[in-house]
């Protein structure tokens, strides 16, 4: 019943002119950037209880006439080595920063260095959210953005999108840059 249900709904779908495209999304960032809450928050769900990732976790979002299943993969140090395997077709890497933490600024600029020389995230577009911009110790985006040498990356666009997962302010920005980027890419 499942295959015919799917069948009917793809004629149905012709028929209106409204195909949803998927696209995978790969979500990543250093341990207690906001990853998840990012998520939740994209899903429209609670976000007063998260807890750290262990492994990752998987969601679809709907977001202008796009499908987009997003893999969340936990940040912590002895996760990142694994990061490489959930590479493969991803459509748009979104990386996340805690703007807060300026300590660990060189080692998530050095992560992310890493990822972007990745053969299967070749002219991937990039998103980095500088979240937790609610605190008041958050380093600017602007000021992110020149940190991680994002100017130098010609290979691909890119995009640095100051957010609040908890509040949700600067999330959906980030998201109509990504569709817009799609849109782009398709045309």
């Amino acid at each position: 019943m499942g295959e015919v249900q799917k069948g009917l709904l793809a004629v149905i779908q012709k028929l209106k002119g409204s195909v949803e495209q998927e696209l995978r999304i790969v979500l990543l960032g250093l341990d207690n950037a906001g990853k998840t809450t990012l998520l939740k928050c994209l899903a429209s769900e609670e976000v007063s209880t998260i807890t750290p990732t262990q492994g990752f976790n998987i969601k679809s979002v709907h977001s202008h006439g796009f499908r987009l299943t997003v893999w969340d993969i936990g940040g912590q140090r002895a996760i990142r080595p694994y990061w490489k395997k959930y590479l493969g077709h991803t459509d748009i890497l979104i990386y996340v920063i805690d703007s807060a933490d300026k300590k660990r600024f060189e080692e998530t600029g050095q992560e992310l260095a890493e990822l972007i020389e990745d053969e299967s995230l070749t002219g991937v577009p990039l998103l980095v959210f500088a979240n937790k911009q609610d605190l008041a110790s958050a380093a600017p985006a602007a000021e992110i953005a020149e940190g991680l040498n994002l100017p130098t990356y010609r290979d691909r666009q890119w995009q640095i999108q100051a957010c609040s997962a908890l509040s949700g302010e600067g999330v959906q920005d980030g998201m109509n840059w990504i569709c817009s980027q799609i849109t782009s890419r398709k045309k």
